[in-house]
Parts: structure tokens; sequence; C-alpha cells
């Protein structure tokens, strides 16, 4: 871009920023906070036909009112505005890939100090969380991201139209570049066009990510796509995996954490599964089962229990089986109580129970 065609796009923005502020000042004073400038306009990565990044936080839902878009010069613009709650909140909590328009923006106009204040409070809660080591908290954000590509991935299986097995995959890897940035602790500073650029140096990165997403990207089947997508997203998941074993000091079964959890299974699920091996009812097992491998994956999450395969063993076949197994599985995690010092709080009278429970010792 020579230096005339420059200038001109540069004057151009500055009479449309000003055109904004002045209706901010006579239309919204009390409903718009902060108007603040983010994009290829701040990083110095734009084009002639960059539009204007605009953040406008409104105080009010009044404030949305001075939405609008329009053409001009060959050029779309979008001038919408950012809550404080839920959006300014979210990016100040690493909670939205779009963290840069918060960290990176060029405050433009301020209603009041006090806004102002409250916009450099979010942007120091964000880089508070960037400062921290990679750790629990990055990766349970990537979590969120990879939990959603796993949900597009089902769309792109269930899909039949080629375009909406392609939107499909292409929205898990969408997803996949976010998880990505989580593992990293970072986020993307500039545009789309960047976005390979900016994720190619990172320490934390899925087997192959480049080439299999380029791969993605040029695939001309559903089938190839659905392919790529499960090894971009395989991949992805493989590497979280990897960290969270390397980073994540895992949770330790103890007295107090283990207090009831035996209790609980046996109410919820144990009986449950005698019963209907009984009826041979091949539904209320398959699900009593869903439910026990649920409670015991939980455990070991949050817990420190040990693995329990419960779906491994459910045969609708050899219920009975089933359930000698399922059985065993509790023994097992009564040694998880043992190990612990933790004695099952079992009673044999209403009476005892009544006395203990009304002496808070239950």
């Amino acid at each position: 871009m020579d230096e005339h065609t420059k200038h001109k796009l540069l004057e151009k923005n500055k009479r449309l920023i000003n055109m904004v502020i002045e209706r901010v000042k006579r239309d919204f004073p009390e409903d718009i906070a902060i108007i603040g400038l983010s994009g290829s306009f701040v990083t110095g990565d734009f084009h002639e036909k960059s539009d204007l990044d605009l953040i406008i936080i409104n105080n009010t839902d009044r404030g949305w009112e001075i939405s609008s878009c329009f053409i001009l010069d060959d050029v779309g613009y979008d001038i919408y505005c950012t809550p404080w709650n839920p959006r300014i909140e979210q990016q100040a909590n690493l909670k939205s890939p779009t963290i840069s328009s918060l960290i990176n923006m060029k405050v433009l106009y301020c209603a009041k100090p006090e806004d102002l204040e409250r916009l450099k409070g979010y942007q120091q809660k964000a880089l508070d969380e960037l400062a921290k080591p990679i750790g629990e908290a990055s990766l349970a954000r990537a979590q969120v991201y990879i939990s959603m590509a796993k949900q597009y991935y089902a769309e792109a299986l269930l899909a039949e139209e080629i375009g909406a097995v392609r939107y499909a995959s292409g929205n898990l890897a969408l997803e996949l570049f976010n998880a990505i940035n989580c593992l990293n602790n970072t986020f993307f500073q500039q545009g789309t066009k960047r976005y390979l650029e900016e994720l190619r140096p990172l320490k934390y990165l899925p087997h192959n990510f480049e080439r299999t997403y380029l791969d993605l990207v040029n695939a001309r089947s559903a089938d190839e796509l659905r392919s790529e997508a499960f090894r971009l997203l395989k991949n992805t998941t493989v590497l979280y995996d990897e960290m969270q074993a390397e980073l994540v000091e895992p949770p330790v079964a103890t007295y107090d954490n283990l207090k009831g959890t035996y209790e609980e299974m046996w109410s919820n699920q144990r009986n449950k599964v005698i019963a209907s091996t009984q009826a041979k009812d091949k539904s209320y097992a398959f699900l009593t089962a869903l439910s026990a491998q649920d409670f015991l994956d939980e455990m070991l999450a949050s817990r420190g229990t040990a693995k329990f395969d419960v779906m491994k063993h459910f045969s609708p076949d050899a219920l009975e089986t089933f359930q000698e197994r399922f059985m065993e599985m509790m023994d097992e995690y009564l040694d998880e109580y043992k190990k612990a010092g933790r004695e099952v709080a079992r009673y044999e009278s209403i009476e005892e129970l009544t006395k203990r429970f009304m002496g808070g010792s239950v």
C-alpha cells in the first residue's frame, strides 16, 4: 500500500471514529462507557479493504441502539456493542477467544474515569492469568474447546451433504485452534490470516498439526474431511492427556474427601444392579451401569480413587456375571475407604441412626 492510500484510509477511519464518538456523546452519554480500537489498525497488519474494529462497551441495553452495519468505499463496517457482562468478563477470565480485543485495546473515548478504571481492572486480570505457568487452569480452559470440537465431529459424522461436513470440520479446527492457545496459555494477537503463523512457534502442538489441518482444508470429499477432522481431534486430545499427566498433580484419596462416596454408590447403583439382574431387565441394567461409570469417573478425577471400567464388564447376555463383577468393584472401592482409615456409615436400626444423626455425627 502506497503512502497516499494509507493516509487516505487513516483519515477516513479518523472521521468514522469521530462520528461514532459524537453520536455517543449526544445520544448515549450514560449508556456507553468505552469506545476502543482493536484489530488490524492497532497491530498495523491492515490493507486497503480492512474494516474498523471498534469495541463499544455499553452500560445499558439502550446502548445497543447505536449498532449499525453499512458499506462505505467498498468496505463493510459492523458497529456493535460489547457488554461488560458477559463479554468483557469472559475475556478477562480467558474464557473467550477474543482476548486480544481486551488486552490490546486502544481507548478512544471514555464516558467517566471510573469506566476506564473498570476496563483497566479487567485488562490486568487477563494479564495476571496469562502470566501464570501452564497448568491446571489453562488445561481446563482447553478442555472446554476440545469438548466443543467433539460436538462438531459428531455433526460431521451425521451430516450427509459435503457442505455441512466441511462446515462442521472447519468449526472443529477453529475450536482446536483455541484449545491449543489455551494449552500454551496464550491467545491470538492478530486476525485469521495470521492464525497458523501464531500457532506454529508454540511449545505445545499436536502431532503433525499444521499438515493435518491443511489436509483438512484441501479435502475434496466428505470422507476425507471426516478423516482429517478425526486425526486433528485425536492428536489434540493425545497432547492434552500428555500435558495433564505431566503438569497437573492428581488428587489423592483421603479420609475427608471420600466421605459418603461408597454409601452414595450403594444408594444409587448397587441395589439397582441387583434389581435389574433379577428382573432380567437389560435396559435397566445398562442405564445403571452408565450411572455407575459416570460416578466412578468423577471419583477418579475429583477424589483420586482407582480407575474402574464398569462398561467393559456389562453384557446384555450375562447380567449375573456383570452383577458379580460390579460387586467385586464395590469391594475394591471399599478398599479405598480402608486405606484412608474410613469406615462405612452403616446402622442396624433406625434408633441407632437417629441418635447419631441428631447428634450431628452422621
